[in-house]
């Protein structure tokens, strides 16, 4: 338990950090809905293209002080997914959007939800809501706290991570699909923030440092999980220049940012390239969430 405790504190840290980040990062895409996004997003999914609204979720808790830009509650993640499903949204998983740009084709009204990070509360929460609406979701965890509770199981809603075991019940139901975030570039802190280059680094050493740390979390969750991730989702959305060319190199045909947009994907598999995402936050509800937040359509 003390190991735990000592891990929740560091990530509340990280966690207020979060928030002076990713204030900057999506601070101008706000700026762009305010000026020109007005107009719902009605189209429906055609051979030519589909609108792409992705959620970012990140904890789900009971308690109220907990609240906040990064945690919500049960009540209104299940409120959200009432909400999708009471106006036609299916929600898809990342392989539905790569067989899309294959020839396949999408549900009428398609969004994807995900979960940052894999806090155990996903499992303990988010996961039963999703087996009671059928609903589906992806979920990044961060490889080394994955393997720290794995290691060290300590089932606990304020600060775990889920297991590999938890992970893999999940991925083997159909709904959940699990994504890469990282196996331990989640940081805010000693200079790097999250997968971004280094000014004293080399370009060579940058490229090691990032597919040594991206291949262990593909090998992890390939062996553990038993499906290799098709997603790379930017930890704070935070990159360099180089990043998504390196990222793509990996083998990732998608990748996730935090900059609040709906994204347009067509036949071409460039589009999966930088998904745009709105974090889904406490406090309001599902409705001013979805038509008002993301400019979505009934």
């Amino acid at each position: 338990m003390v190991v735990g405790v000592g891990i929740f504190m560091r990530k509340q840290r990280g966690l207020f950090a979060l928030v002076k980040i990713n204030l900057k990062i999506v601070g101008l895409a706000a700026l762009c809905v305010i000026l020109g996004a007005g107009a719902l997003i009605t189209a429906a999914a055609t051979a030519d293209g589909a609108d792409i609204p992705v959620v970012m979720y990140h904890a789900v808790l009971k308690d109220e002080a907990r609240h906040g830009q990064y945690v919500i509650s049960p009540d209104e993640f299940e409120s959200d997914l009432q909400y999708l499903r009471g106006h036609g949204y299916t929600t898809i998983l990342v392989e539905d959007l790569i067989a899309y740009t294959q020839g396949k084709p999408l549900p009428e009204k398609p969004v994807l939800l995900t979960f940052d990070d894999g806090y155990y509360n996903n499992y303990l929460y988010a996961y039963p809501l999703a087996q009671k609406y059928q609903s589906k979701f992806v979920i990044s965890p961060i490889g080394k706290y994955t393997d720290l509770y794995t290691d060290t199981p300590d089932e606990n809603a304020y600060y775990s991570h889920c297991t590999w075991a938890q992970l893999k019940e999940m991925a083997d139901s159909g709904l959940v699909e699990v994504q890469n975030h990282s196996y331990d570039l989640h940081q805010s802190d000693g200079g790097r923030l999250g997968v971004k280059k280094l000014a004293s680094e080399s370009d060579a050493q940058y490229k090691q440092l990032l597919t040594s740390d991206l291949q262990k979390a593909q090998d992890a969750i390939a062996d553990k999980v038993g499906a290799r991730p098709t997603a790379f989702v930017y930890p704070f959305g935070a990159f360099s220049k180089a990043t998504p060319e390196l990222v793509k190199g990996l083998g990732f045909p998608c990748t996730l940012s935090c900059e609040e947009k709906v994204c347009r994907v067509t036949r071409d598999p460039e589009s999966l390239c930088g998904l745009g995402r709105f974090l889904r936050k406490s406090g309001i509800s599902s409705q001013e969430f979805f038509e008002k937040k993301m400019k979505l359509g009934a």
